[in-house]
Parts: structure tokens; sequence; C-alpha cells
């Protein structure tokens, strides 16, 4: 097991746990829109592993994983949540996933592709949010369709419906708002990737790291990330299977 005290002072070196929280997914965060206090899965397992380390929370929040990722090095968090890709695990030590989020393409209407498997052809232009987990997954894998980008989701369905666009990229749930906007669109069965949500830590932090994994697996383990799921009424995510032994 990992010890407490050393990931205390790993974690919350001045008495305080600081964690990154992706305010952009509004599957995992919401803010009351009168006193614009947080809530939402993320801050529940952030309150949880404080509450653990005996350390109070205090939460950084940014409006995209992109920034909050890109922060890493800049000594503004000790924890964050956020998806694991190895372009971020470069500088942040992950845990295995707590959840996943299916992603796929929102197609408009009369659109001749069907598949998942349809979209990466030579012509066709996707349009996702940048630096997401399942942006980066895309710039890995896509061999012919270009990626053309925004800064949010919002901006994404607005350029996607402006521009023509032949896919959009994005979270399932998320698109299904988006169909709901465009009448005669259709979100394509399957998906191309599941978006890993995780915790890490900057590099360097490794009693945290450690004691980061086996608190992630203790929760999935025991029920809590699926009753926080359940607790917030979030839609199609899922617990992540346990990490091989």
């Amino acid at each position: 097991m990992a010890d407490v005290s050393a990931a205390r002072a790993d974690l919350a070196p001045n008495g305080k746990l600081r964690v990154g929280i992706n305010f952009g997914n509004n599957l995992l965060t919401a803010r009351d829109p009168v006193t614009r206090a947080p809530s939402g899965i993320a801050l529940d397992l952030a309150a949880e592993l404080g509450r653990r380390l005996g350390a109070p929370i205090e939460i950084v929040s940014y409006e995209s994983a992109g920034a909050l990722a890109d922060s890493a090095n800049t000594g503004a968090w000790e924890v964050g949540f956020l998806g694991a890709e190895p372009q971020r695990a470069n500088q942040i030590s992950f845990t295995a996933a707590y959840l996943e989020i299916e992603a796929t393409y929102l197609v408009p209407p009369g659109s001749p592709l069907r598949a998942v498997a349809d979209v990466d052809r030579e012509g066709v232009r996707i349009v996702t949010t940048a630096k997401s987990a399942y942006d980066l997954y895309l710039q890995r894998s896509l061999k012919h369709a270009r990626l053309f980008h925004a800064a949010n989701a919002d901006d994404v369905f607005k350029l996607f419906v402006a521009e023509k666009m032949d896919a959009l990229a994005g979270l399932k749930p998320r698109l299904v708002t988006d169909h709901d906007n465009l009448p005669g669109s259709r979100i394509l069965e399957g998906r191309f990737t599941a978006v890993q949500q995780a915790v890490g830590t900057p590099k360097g932090h490794d009693a945290g790291a450690s004691y980061l994994r086996e608190f992630v697996e203790d929760v999935k383990a025991t029920g809590l990330v699926a009753r926080t799921i359940e607790k917030n009424g979030a839609r199609g995510v899922s617990v992540a299977p346990a990490a091989p032994a």
C-alpha cells in the first residue's frame, strides 16, 4: 500500500491539495448558474481524494483539457482530472482510467457516410475540439481525412454547420445535443475511441503517483465511481475496468 503521509507531502506540500479541473467537460463537471459553485463527478472524486489525504482541496479551473494539460509543468496544480493520452504522458504520470466516454461522429443531413470506418477517406473534412483527448487520438490515427479545429464544443458545432463539414468528432453524449440542433443529422453507430478519463500528477511526484493509482483502483472496485455517476445523472459514461494486475 502507498504511504499516505508520503503522498500527502508530495501532493499537498503547502497543506492544500491543488486539483486541476477541466470545466469544459460538462459530463464530469458543472457550475451552479447563480453561485458558480462547482460540482460533478470529477469534483466529487477530488473531494474524496482530499478527505483520504487529510488535505483541503483547492480547485484550479481550466476551460479545456488542452489548457489543463499544457499547464502541467507550470506548478499550478499537483493533481489533475483529464483524459490519459500518450502525448500528455511525457509531462504527466497517469493512473488507469476511472471512467470511459465513447467518441464518435455526427454527420450532416444527406451524408453518404454510414459507418465510423467510412470517415477516414480522402476529401473528408472533420472538425473537432482542439487538444481534446479524442483530437489527440485522431491526430495519431487518421490517414486520409483532414482535421479542423475550434476552441470548444459550441464553436466546433458552429464551424461544422457554417463550413458544411463532412463530420463532427466528439463525445457521444454531446453529439446528442448537436444532433437535436441539426435536424436530419445522424450520429454514427459505434465509436472511433473511448476517452480514458484518469487522474494525473506532473512527472516527478513519484509517491503521489503511486498513491493515485491505488486510489483510482479502490474507488472503482468499491463502487464509488458508479455511485458518483448515478448521483450526478451522467449519461454516456461508464466505469472503466480494473487495471491489469
